[in-house]
């Protein structure tokens, strides 16, 4: 079957007439997403019927006219309980954005908001679920400006009020007043004026929708990489193989740092050298890895910066045994709430140690995380290593539960 009308010219068709007398649906695959003529497809630029399906349709008011008012979302009910239901598609309020979704990425938090059924701060069950996306501006609120219709957006899962103490010392990552929004998993998004004003950003027409979804993710890596202090030639430590930690070895690879990544499982030490470690420690005893870390520098000396990103006590103890005299670590990997650990405060104290942790992302570092997908440095394209449909979800939460070699998947509705 053609792609493109100008596929079939090519193969003796010479009008879209004759395409659909003789069976073919491209044409009518196009209406069905809402655009009306050939002309206007090639217009946007899109050469194929599938890049218009995944952009969708133009207007949200055609998305009701054909889903009869309703659209396809994934909801949270509980712990492991999520259902791919048919819920009204949203309306633009003053101030907000409605988007049509192109891609959401699926990521630690939600595998964790999955197994627990919850997350104290950003979600109570029942609820729209997911967090990382980008798409297409298919409705603005009243005031709304610089997002037009078919305007391609990354926009972020939060905003900060912009006037609390914390606010106001650019420490927007503490706001008291944290706005947080969920339902990426879905075809239609509403993004709230809070956030629509803050922290919503054009991509450039050069990035593919499913890269710009990363940008929430970059951002916090990014954050905690900037908040460790690190200098070009530093020898860093990253304890954790999954997303965020190869994100963030990633990310201090680029910087020019001597990166050490520290992972479990066989399919995380291809990731880890292909995203810049120098060298990579597998190993299921906490010993043996900080051992094996510190063989990698002068003198057993320790790494100049640990970060760990996972999450664990073990791991965060871990940490600090790995850094040199005068190091940094940061606790960039959250822990359950009421988890404490235990530190050798002699050698915290004699070896001047700094202890650090980084929490979220500020509206700068968005736009930074963004500029360095778009600049081509950040290999965006490693990180999304499965593709699937929304009624799939509940399969890729499955296979994440099992520790696949998956690091990220699109979920594109």
């Amino acid at each position: 079957m053609p792609d493109t009308v100008k596929g079939a010219i090519k193969r003796g068709r010479a009008t879209v007439e004759d395409v659909l007398e003789v069976g073919r649906t491209t044409v009518e695959d196009v209406l069905h997403v809402g655009r009306s003529t050939v002309e206007e497809v090639l217009h946007v630029g899109r050469n194929t019927v599938e890049e218009v399906i995944q952009v969708g349709r133009n207007t949200v008011e055609s998305a009701r006219r054909l889903g009869q008012g309703t659209m396809q979302a994934a909801v949270l009910h509980g712990r492991e309980d999520i259902r791919i239901e048919s819920v009204p598609v949203p309306q633009a309020l003053p101030g907000e954005l409605i988007l049509r979704v192109g891609a959401a990425l699926t990521c630690g938090t939600d595998l964790k908001v999955f197994r627990r059924g919850y997350h104290a701060r950003m979600i109570v069950p029942p609820a729209l679920f997911g967090h990382e996306l980008a798409g297409t501006v298919v409705e603005s609120g009243e005031g709304v400006e610089g997002f037009p219709n078919g305007s391609r957006v990354v926009a972020l899962n939060s905003a900060p009020c912009g006037e609390c103490y914390f606010c106001l010392r650019s420490q927007e990552n503490l706001c008291d007043d944290l706005l947080f929004n969920n339902g990426a998993y879905a075809e239609f998004i509403r993004i709230p004026a809070r956030i629509a004003a803050m922290n919503t950003i054009i991509v450039p027409d050069h990035v593919p929708l499913e890269h710009a979804a990363l940008t929430e993710p970059l951002a916090c890596a990014v954050h905690g990489f900037e908040d460790s202090n690190p200098h070009p030639g530093d020898t860093v430590a990253v304890i954790g193989g999954g997303p965020l930690g190869l994100m963030m070895a990633h990310v201090a690879s680029l910087a020019g740092c001597e990166v050490i990544s520290i992972v479990r499982h066989d399919g995380q030490v291809e990731a880890a050298r292909q995203l810049g470690a120098a060298h990579v420690v597998k190993a299921t005893s906490i010993r043996k890895a900080i051992a094996e870390t510190r063989a990698f520098t002068p003198n057993d000396r320790g790494v100049d910066i640990a970060i760990e990103a996972v999450g664990l006590p073990e791991a965060w103890e871990e940490a600090v045994e790995m850094v040199r005299k005068g190091g940094t670590v940061n606790f960039f990997g959250g822990c359950a709430t009421g988890t404490r650990v235990t530190l050798d405060t002699n050698r915290i104290h004699y070896s001047d140690i700094t202890l650090r942790a980084t929490f979220h992302h500020t509206p700068a570092i968005c736009r930074r995380a963004l500029d360095l997908i778009a600049s081509g440095r950040f290999q965006a394209g490693a990180f999304i290593t499965g593709r699937a449909r929304l009624y799939e979800l509940n399969r890729v939460f499955e296979k994440l539960m099992k520790r696949s070699t998956e690091i990220k998947t699109a979920i594109v509705p």
